[in-house]
């Protein structure tokens, strides 16, 4: 009798909870008190399908093999430590129907369920929660079907970068793909936050080239774009796909790349070799460059040549999509202050060339990219955010700039030059809206090997100094903010997961602009009950002008 009408309690909690479409933290964990392990598993026999058995794809903590599995994706460590929320199991997918049970038994017992395809994102949430949850691990759907005659491909969202990269240069030299420079993001969430590349300024990014997708909705079915409709595949190209579903696959268009391009390198001292007068000038062309070549800045602390001495690296990386006879020239007309020259270019395929930018070794075989595994000691802690610039740095603000950066001495930027193809696809296009108007956007990193709270509180605390430093310089109301270089800082509501339209719009404004009423539109309509949320998601609106989110 007392079960009983303690689940009658639970029951007229819950139903409270929807009729009012506010999510209630408490309620959520007060239910999900009564799940344990068996209960799950239950769900998830019971949705599978008998002949795509789902046993072999769950992981438990009573599993020996659920800690490796769990941390195999995990690239950030300030998320792997002993007092990280751990998931009461790992539904490693191996089917499309494993990814339905996962959906549908989550949803049915009240678990939030967090989808992980290459577990790139900055800040972990693809894998950690402070409620109740499930992992559900794409990184066992990694299938790859190219036509090159058609020139697209179906590719699954756990597949790599750098297994996409390899399998279209084992079919031709000529074709490509405007993704990340990094192998191992997994496609899932690197498409479905834009997919920044070196390429974008010819092709755009590559939401800007995938023609179809399957996801599965809060109702377990598998939707095409047909099938889910154009909102819903609007919203997926840039919003984020967790915030909606579980993305299977993209079918992408592939581009053209010369059978030859050039790639160049070229580090110059703030200090000693001219490089306040490089940045500047860097500010000024980087986005008007012919489209065929993109020039990465980076901006890293280093010893200067004095001993004791501290300065600024400025390192200029290029890719240019052509020979370097070609590429000489229009440096010499373009950024002659550089003094690039033919023995600091290299020429190699494009396959190749996706080596050089990750920055392995010269003369590391294209199998490399195959590597999907990290070793402990590969990792460090890490903190990134970004930021979009409008205008050019003055040289007398550049100066300061380096005067702060040598005083922190442990944060990075990186400046992604912005123009070309950018300039020319509409803010709405797509649910990303950084496009024309921005020279550049900035990463910031900082990364460290030490362990405990002090020395990440320590490093956390010099990011956002340099952060705060750049706010004059940067986009304005909303300062804009990249979703895949995920930032839980910026406007993240509280553990309640209540809040006001107006609030959840902080950090929904400055990722998405404009776009950002749009994708609370589709959210509600496609996810009424919010399902699928996180510390970031896309809210729902309610009568009450209050929003469901994600809960930290």
């Amino acid at each position: 009798m007392i079960i009983l009408l303690y689940l009658q309690k639970q029951m007229k909690l819950l139903a409270l909870s929807l009729f009012s479409l506010l999510f209630i933290s408490s309620v959520s964990v007060s239910r999900s008190k009564k799940i344990n392990n068996e209960d799950f598993l239950q769900c998830l026999y019971n949705k599978s399908q008998p002949s795509n058995p789902i046993s072999e794809a769950i992981y438990t903590p009573s599993n020996s093999s659920f800690t490796d599995v769990l941390e195999s994706y995990v690239r950030n460590l300030r998320y792997s430590t002993p007092s990280t929320p751990k998931p009461l199991a790992v539904v490693a997918a191996k089917h499309e129907s494993h990814v339905q049970a996962a959906v549908l038994c989550c949803k049915n017992l009240g678990l939030q369920i967090r989808i992980r395809s290459g577990g790139h994102d900055y800040d972990g949430l693809s894998y950690v929660s402070q409620v109740p949850f499930v992992v559900l691990d794409m990184s066992n759907l990694r299938s790859i079907d190219i036509d090159i005659k058609d020139e697209t491909a179906w590719a699954q969202a756990g597949a790599s970068l750098g297994e996409l990269y390899y399998k279209i240069a084992e079919k031709s030299n000529v074709h490509g793909f405007p993704a990340g420079v990094c192998p191992t993001l997994g496609l899932g969430g690197h498409i479905s936050g834009g997919g920044y590349g070196n390429m974008m300024r010819k092709y755009g990014l590559s939401i800007d080239n995938v023609v179809d997708a399957q996801i599965v909705d809060v109702k377990g079915r598998i939707l095409d774009r047909k099938s889910m409709g154009e909102d819903l595949f609007w919203a997926i190209r840039g919003g984020g796909a967790a915030s909606f579903g579980a993305v299977l696959s993209w079918k992408i268009k592939l581009v053209a790349v010369s059978e030859r391009v050039t790639v160049f390198q070229v580090v110059r001292s703030i200090d000693q070799q001219g490089g306040t007068d490089l940045v500047l000038k860097w500010q000024q062309v980087a986005d008007k460059l012919d489209q065929d070549l993109f020039i990465r800045l980076v901006l890293q602390p280093a010893n200067g040549a004095q001993q004791g001495k501290k300065t600024i690296n400025a390192i200029f990386v290029g890719m240019f999509l052509g020979d370097a006879e070609r590429l000489l020239p229009l440096m010499e007309s373009n950024f002659p202050e550089l003094g690039l020259q033919k023995n600091d270019t290299t020429e190699m395929r494009w396959i190749e060339s996706v080596v050089f930018w990750v920055g392995m070794p010269k003369g590391t075989p294209i199998e490399a990219l195959l590597n999907r595994t990290y070793s402990k000691a590969m990792l460090s802690y890490l903190k990134r955010k970004s930021d979009y610039v409008k205008q050019p740095i003055s040289k007398k603000d550049l100066e300061s700039l380096w005067k702060l950066m040598t005083e922190i001495g442990e944060v990075g930027m990186t400046w992604n030059p912005y123009g070309g193809k950018m300039n020319e696809i509409s803010e709405t296009e797509t649910a990303f809206p950084h496009r024309a108007g921005n020279l550049y956007k900035i990463q910031y990193s900082v990364n460290w090997k030490e362990e405990g709270s002090e020395k990440a509180n320590h490093y956390l605390n010099l990011t956002r100094t340099l952060y705060e430093a750049m706010t004059p310089y940067v986009s304005k109301n909303p300062r804009g903010a990249f979703l895949n270089y995920r930032d839980i800082e910026i406007g993240t509501i509280g553990s309640s997961g209540n809040g006001t339209f107006q609030e959840a719009s902080v950090y929904g404004r400055s990722y998405f602009n404009g776009n950002f009423d749009r994708l609370v539109s589709v959210k509600t309509a496609v996810d009424p009950e919010n399902f699928f949320r996180y510390e970031q998601s896309i809210p729902i609106q309610s009568r009450s002008s209050k929003v469901k989110v994600g809960s930290l």
